[in-house]
C-alpha cells in the first residue's frame, strides 16, 4: 500500500499533459455561462468554497477512488451514467430554457457545492480521469496539476461579475446555448460508453 502512494519525481512533461486533461475534463470555459445562469436564479456562488470542496473531493478521490467505490459497491462506470444523466438534465435545461432541477429549494448557497461542484468540476468525467490519469504518471505531477486547475478554477468564479460584463447579455445568451449542447454531448458519450462498458461485463 506504502508503494502505492509513492509520489515519484517531477516531471513537467508528466505535468503539462496531466493539467491539461484535467483542465479538458473540468471545462472552465463551458462552466463560466453555467455558473452564471446558476448564480441568477438561485443566488451567489462562493468561490472560495467551491474551489476548496472541488480540491478536497478529488485529491480523496485520487488516493482512496477505487477504495470508496467498492465500499458502497459501485464501480466507475455506473458513477459515470449516473453523472451523465444529471449532466444531460442540465444541458437540457440550458438549450430549452426549461427548468427541471429546483436548486434553489436546497439550503442557501447549496448551489455552490451541487451542480457546481458536483458534478461539473468534481463529476464523474472528472474522476474517471484522474483514475488514468494514476496509472500512468507519478502522483506528484498530477496533485500539482490538479492544484493548478483548482487555483483557475477560483479565480474564474471569483471573478464571474467581470465575465458577465465583457460578454453582455447577448454573448451570455449564445453561450449559454452552446455550452448547454456540449453539455448534452458530453453527457451522451459519458452514457453510451459506460452502459457499453457495463453491458460487457
Amino acid at each position: 500500500m506504502f508503494d502505492s502512494l509513492q509520489f515519484g519525481h517531477l516531471d513537467l512533461k508528466e505535468l503539462a499533459s496531466a493539467f491539461i486533461v484535467i483542465f479538458a475534463m473540468i471545462d472552465v470555459t463551458g462552466l463560466t455561462p453555467i455558473a452564471i445562469d446558476l448564480q441568477k436564479r438561485s443566488g451567489p456562488i462562493k468561490a472560495r468554497r467551491a474551489a476548496n470542496a472541488s480540491l478536497v473531493i478529488l485529491l480523496s478521490f485520487l488516493f482512496l477512488g477505487n477504495m470508496i467505490l467498492e465500499l458502497f459497491g459501485v464501480d466507475i462506470h455506473s458513477f459515470a451514467v449516473a453523472g451523465s444523466i444529471v449532466i444531460f438534465i442540465m444541458g437540457f435545461e440550458m438549450t430549452s430554457g426549461v427548468e427541471i432541477m429546483k436548486y434553489s429549494d436546497g439550503p442557501q448557497g447549496s448551489t455552490t457545492l451541487v451542480p457546481i461542484v458536483f458534478p461539473l468540476i468534481a463529476g464523474a468525467g472528472t474522476f474517471t480521469a484522474l483514475l488514468s490519469l494514476r496509472a500512468e504518471y507519478f502522483l506528484i505531477n498530477i496533485v500539482i496539476a490538479l492544484i493548478l486547475n483548482i487555483i483557475v478554477v477560483y479565480i474564474v468564479l471569483r471573478h464571474m461579475n467581470v465575465l458577465e460584463k465583457l460578454l453582455g447579455a447577448g454573448g451570455l445568451y449564445v453561450l449559454k446555448k452552446f455550452f448547454g449542447i456540449i453539455l448534452l454531448a458530453i453527457a451522451v458519450k459519458l452514457f453510451t460508453n459506460n452502459l457499453a462498458a457495463l453491458l460487457n461485463h
